[in-house]
């Protein structure tokens, strides 16, 4: 925005005769260049005749051509127009004024500098001084960016709150917010206030537990306690006090806003139990799971955990069920880029694996041993993984040298792929191919040792030495020549 004509007057000397009258031209050239970014000598027709550069414009790409060139010419088009009335003003001895000029740069690019001109000497000459605005410019553009960015994260939010608002208030359950710090009641939907038979503006403030009655509040207490400690309580059974009807309540603890609220569903218990129910068989089968000593997991078929039995979040110490859901089971089962690669491809191509030896690690950094089992179940309306995770502890050694031998053959060893650190598989992949070695060239010579370390080009004491570290024959007996 161009200043008002009304503040370009500026207080002026009172006496620059006698108090600047002594004032070189070197001088008066050095006070412009200080106070100015870029300060431009032109003469009467607009070229400019020279120019200084000051501390915070000595960057300005290219203004040292502009020296001989008519003003107008280096700046954009539209500030032309400014530039002439710079001039015409300058020449008019008027009050100088201060405008906004872009200079043109290198590319599309344009260089902002604000100018006041004024005419200097007899000669007619015109000294413009200029200021520096890019970086007010790039401050201004950064600003409008973040109020963008401001605009659309607002209008993500309220779009957000609109489509909740709509599944709150449209809910066949019935739905309460409650504030986890004093346990009032914040928020409620319809189907909650009909369920409770009073108003949603008598509902909103009241305490949620005078809902209830004296009778069942200890229990509804004990499930926000419970909520607050894990993140979620399960189900418990409370009657009304306004309509004295038993209900099912649940909670769940969210944080919104730097506040802590509980998420409280009540469901009519004649409804509850009119839901269809399992046969009884596989109800059976999922209560034997959930009890399970051995940890047992559910996943998608991309190793997501979609839900897992008590003895897995004892394993791993996890305090609820919550924290693993939605996890891939990697983050707790298996060494890191080796046994989940492994498991997925036998399940790919099998369909179940056995007694897979690998390591579990907790939630505060330790691990365990365990033997892994698992199945693809491929039928029914979602494909799933099942884990089945046992702990072994010594039972299952991780370094094949804590076995009393070692493999017998390459198969052997390649079975330990992905059990056993790749530098003791290599180590020990060299052990095996040296005592066949030594082992063929004793089936050659007939068992005579001191033939057989000719072979191998060892002296008869490393032979032996070798004879002892693989337990082949009688390492401490002699031999005939």
């Amino acid at each position: 925005m161009e200043p008002q004509a009304s503040r370009d007057t500026a207080l002026q000397f009172s006496a620059p005769e006698s108090s600047l009258g002594d004032l070189d031209a070197d001088v008066a050239a050095r006070l412009i260049a200080t106070a100015a970014d870029i300060a431009l000598i032109v003469d009467p027709d607009g070229t400019i005749h020279d120019l200084a550069l000051g501390t915070e414009g000595a960057d300005i790409a290219g203004a040292q051509a502009w020296v001989g060139q008519p003003w107008i010419e280096t700046v954009t088009a539209e500030s032309r127009a400014k530039v002439e009335d710079l001039i015409r003003q300058a020449k008019r001895a008027a009050p100088p004024r201060w405008r906004e000029i872009n200079h043109s740069a290198a590319g599309d690019g344009s260089i902002p500098i604000r100018y006041a001109a004024m005419q200097a000497g007899a000669n007619g000459r015109i000294v413009a001084i200029g200021r520096d605005l890019r970086a007010i410019a790039a401050a201004q553009q950064r600003l409008v960016g973040y109020q963008q960015s401001m605009e659309r994260e607002y209008a993500r939010l309220r779009h957000a709150e609109t489509r909740y608002r709509l599944l709150f208030q449209i809910s066949s359950e019935a739905v309460l917010i409650v504030d986890a710090a004093n346990a009032a009641v914040v928020d409620v939907n319809p189907a909650a206030s009909e369920l409770l038979g009073e108003g949603e503006k008598r509902t909103l403030g009241r305490t949620f537990l005078e809902l209830f009655t004296v009778e069942t509040r200890p229990e509804v207490e004990a499930l926000l306690g419970t909520a607050r400690a894990v993140g979620r309580g399960e189900r418990v059974e409370a009657v009304l006090t306004a309509s004295a009807r038993p209900i099912l309540v649940s909670a769940t603890l969210f944080r919104q806003d730097k506040a802590v609220h509980f998420l409280v569903r009540l469901t009519p218990v004649q409804a509850a139990r009119n839901h269809i129910e399992l046969p009884q068989g596989e109800s059976r089968v999922i209560r034997v799971m959930q009890n399970l000593p051995d940890a047992f997991v559910v996943t998608a078929p991309d190793r997501r955990i979609l839900t897992v039995n008590a003895a897995f979040l004892e394993m791993t110490q996890l305090a609820s069920e919550e924290q693993a859901a939605g996890q891939p089971i990697e983050r707790w089962l298996g060494r890191p880029g080796v046994d989940s690669q492994i498991l997925a491809k036998s399940l790919q191509e099998h369909g179940s694996v056995s007694n897979y030896n690998t390591v579990v690690h907790t939630e505060l950094g330790t691990s365990e041993e365990v033997e892994v089992s698992a199945v693809s179940v491929e039928n029914g309306e979602e494909p799933c993984l099942g884990f089945v995770v046992r702990a072994v502890g010594r039972r299952v050694a991780t370094n094949f040298r804590d076995r009393q031998e070692l493999p017998h053959s390459v198969e052997q060893l390649t079975e330990l792929v992905g059990r056993v650190p790749l530098k003791d598989l290599v180590r020990d992949t060299t052990d095996i191919i040296e005592r066949l070695c030594v082992e063929a060239a004793l089936e050659l010579t007939g068992d005579n040792r001191a033939s057989a370390a000719q072979m191998l080009g060892l002296s008869r004491q490393s032979l032996y030495a070798k004879l002892r570290r693989y337990g082949i024959g009688d390492a401490d007996s002699d031999d005939e020549v």
